[in-house]
């Protein structure tokens, strides 16, 4: 109906030749099996015309809606479509192909700005370390209470620095990803042993007795993985007696490892959504300690690993984040 409501004019045009010229012939009494033979002749061609030309489009569309369904980026049409015979298809392929070159130059563009900024980026975190190094250098040649306090800052000024690092590169793992094996006993002694003054200073006991199994994964990215949902772990502690529990639990197909505290915990509204960029929930506004990054950090970069993350908690009971580790053929022959 829409491909004959778009040819409308041009029937209508016709029909009133046709009626102009069939008045004219019965005002010279010509039969009117004359009359009927030159409508015949008159719109049998078109009628065909139109058909074909209707099929030849229906079958145009219905494979460029096919590519489009199994495209998983729909901007490549230009590129995998082929170049229609009708002029009106070759011109909008043509428009097409300028419209995908243009916005190709303008996504390098904006690539080119994006990976020059993470290249800042991490330059400036390398040049920032040497300060701090020089401060911490400075920090262990007076030893006192202000410098003691000092230090504690300037290690939170480092977890922030190395927050944007990691940032910076969650788009772009797999350029700086390096696969082995990781014993996770040591993986989570080694964050425990750089968190350690931090436990001992809030009063937070720890337990580790049940940690064992080895992964293959990359060391760096766990560890400052496992850095930030320990220190959310204890960010979020009670007052007194806090307490965190590291253990891993070995299935058939996985290794889960869950670091579990008994602190404020998470009202269950907030939960679903801790894991979105910047969203800090009630926590987060009650006690201001909340960035909305971390969680969020969290989530990316497991993705990017191959690896499962979730989270449990109840209010005033404490919350339960598990990190789950896909077994591979050579840790289930192991």
């Amino acid at each position: 109906m829409d491909y004959l409501k778009d040819r409308t004019l041009f029937l209508l045009i016709n029909f009133v030749l046709f009626i102009i010229v069939s008045g004219c012939m019965s005002l010279m009494n010509m039969n009117s099996s004359i009359i009927l033979l030159i409508f015949l002749i008159w719109f049998i061609p078109i009628t065909a015309y139109i058909t074909i030309e209707f099929f030849k489009q229906k079958i145009l569309y219905n494979e460029l809606n096919s590519i489009i369904d199994n495209l998983d980026k729909k901007y490549l049409l230009p590129e995998v479509m082929k170049k229609p015979e009708n002029i009106e298809g070759k011109l909008l392929y043509e428009l097409l192909q300028q419209a995908y070159k243009d916005m190709h130059e303008h996504v390098k563009n904006y690539r080119d700005r994006e990976n020059e900024y993470r290249e800042y980026i991490e330059t400036w975190v390398h040049e920032i370390k040497t300060p701090i190094a020089s401060t911490r250098l400075i920090i262990e040649n007076n030893h006192n209470e202000i410098t003691r306090n000092i230090k504690d800052e300037i290690k939170k000024v480092e977890e922030y620095i190395d927050q944007v690092l990691y940032y910076s590169r969650s788009n772009n793992v797999s350029k700086d990803y390096v696969i082995k094996e990781v014993s996770l006993a040591d993986l989570v002694r080694s964050v425990i042993k750089r968190n350690s003054r931090d436990f001992i200073s809030k009063g937070i006991s720890i337990d580790i007795e049940a940690v064992e199994g080895t992964v293959y994964s990359d060391t760096k990215w766990l560890e400052f993985i496992l850095n930030q949902l320990i220190g959310n772990a204890m960010k979020y502690s009670r007052e007194r007696n806090g307490r965190v529990t590291i253990k891993t639990i070995r299935n058939e197909n996985n290794i889960v490892l869950t670091i579990e505290d008994n602190g404020i915990g998470i009202v269950d509204k907030d939960i679903h959504r801790v894991f979105e960029k910047g969203f800090t929930g009630e926590n987060g506004r009650r006690y201001g300690r909340s960035t909305g990054i971390g969680l969020y950090l969290c989530k990316k970069l497991t993705e990017q690993l191959g690896l499962g993350l979730s989270l449990m908690s109840k209010v005033g009971e404490g919350t339960k984040v598990s990190v789950v580790f896909p077994l591979g053929s050579v840790n289930l022959m192991n």
